[in-house]
């Protein structure tokens, strides 16, 4: 009952993505909103042209925008996102640091998810099996998943939610990616849709 209600309460919002990869977050955060009248999902940003995401979201009849780093860093990008005007930019498994002309302009509207509980296993480098490899040879207890406000350093912006993951005995980078990831997808669209109904 309280999700319908807060799906009410949403009022015409747009958003955009920002995906690298595969994008099975994008599609779960695509998914979870595809229903809802007052938010639309704008355009998919990748800076990969051979992402399976870019491929997904055409079949799903998103607008899609490819774009390289020199896009990125000389205000194509930036000049791009103004004309979509979002009221929040998600990056959901974007490799690339976003600019400060970017997070200046759009300051507390875009947000990121990191597979590891922040300010542990942040920064530059640390992404995907990096992150869970680190976290096994650390002999860590717990790990889990981050999402925060984007700011111009890699994974630095303000905390907006956490989850924690217990690690097994016989936990290796692959399964513990696996059962992150699965955490990802359930909680990535709720917190999206609880910042969208308290702009």
């Amino acid at each position: 009952m309280e999700e319908k209600l807060n799906k009410l309460k949403i009022k015409n919002k747009n958003i955009v993505i920002f995906a690298s990869g595969s994008g099975s977050n994008a599609i779960k955060i695509h998914d979870h909103f595809k229903d809802i009248d007052n938010v639309n999902v704008a355009s998919l940003y990748c800076n990969n042209p051979e992402a399976r995401v870019l491929l997904k979201f055409r079949e799903l009849n998103v607008k899609t925008c490819l774009f390289s780093k020199k896009d990125l860093d000389n205000q194509k990008v930036l000049e791009s996102l103004q004309k979509i005007d979002p009221d929040l930019i998600i990056l959901a498994g974007f490799l690339l640091k976003i600019p400060k002309s970017i997070t200046s302009f759009f300051k507390n509207k875009i947000i990121n998810i990191h597979p590891a509980l922040l300010p542990l296993y942040g920064g530059k480098g640390m992404y995907g099996e990096n992150i869970h490899k680190a976290v096994i040879n650390n002999k860590e207890k717990t790990s889990g998943l981050t999402i925060h406000y984007v700011n111009e350093k890699y994974d630095d912006g303000s905390i907006i939610f956490q989850k924690k993951v217990d690690l097994d005995s016989f936990e290796t980078p692959q399964t513990l990616s696996k059962k992150i990831l699965k955490e990802e997808h359930l909680h990535y669209p709720i917190v999206i849709e609880k910042i969208l109904v308290h702009e």
